[in-house]
């Protein structure tokens, strides 16, 4: 570790925090969000993204196999969360990009709460992120560890160092999705401590 590098329960600490101010903020932006928006928002269980950011420093130590599966899905619904909160949030840009938005099997527009963390990410790698962002390689790879959950046969779990190092990068990602979201003013803005 060098000498600027937090210390992990530091970490998932600050994580934690700012998932918890950003989810708290959202759940509540009726009056000045659109309100397709707020609709969307206050019927969505943000409070469980909250609840998940404060279970990340149970994944700061050693784990056995079970827990370290239990991490990455940990890990997984908050990535997810983050990709739902920012289109959620986006909603009417969303729905008026009508090519790129998800439809069901009859064509009807799905919002973004009911979309899984592949799509996501495909549609994050197509409409979102710029050809310099590196996001979409390791939401695949949390995607891929997660899903071990999902397994009778074996799949690849990773090593506890491995999800450590995921949950400092876990760190710089919530930071970059808060910052793409529209805020009043600084004074709203979630901060990590």
């Amino acid at each position: 570790m060098n000498k600027q590098e937090l210390p992990l329960p530091e970490v998932a600490r600050r994580t934690a925090h700012l998932i918890n101010g950003m989810m708290t903020f959202w759940k509540t932006a009726q009056g000045w969000a659109p309100i397709e928006a707020a609709a969307l928002l206050s019927k969505s269980m943000l409070e469980w993204q909250s609840s998940l950011a404060g279970s990340l420093s149970k994944w700061t130590g050693e784990m056995n196999d079970g827990e370290l599966i239990l991490a990455w899905v940990n890990v997984g619904a908050l990535v997810e969360g983050q990709l739902k909160l920012f289109l959620s949030v986006h909603y009417k840009d969303y729905l008026g990009n009508i090519e790129a938005a998800f439809k069901d099997k009859n064509g009807a527009v799905v919002d973004p709460d009911g979309v899984t963390l592949d799509k996501l990410r495909v549609f994050f790698k197509k409409n979102i992120w710029s050809s310099t962002d590196t996001w979409d390689a390791w939401i695949l790879l949390v995607q891929q560890r997660r899903n071990a959950v999902h397994a009778f046969k074996a799949k690849d779990i990773g090593t506890p160092d491995e999800l450590h190092a995921t949950l400092r990068t876990l760190r710089t990602f919530v930071l970059e999705m808060n910052r793409r979201l529209p805020y009043p003013d600084e004074v709203y803005e979630p901060r990590e401590r």
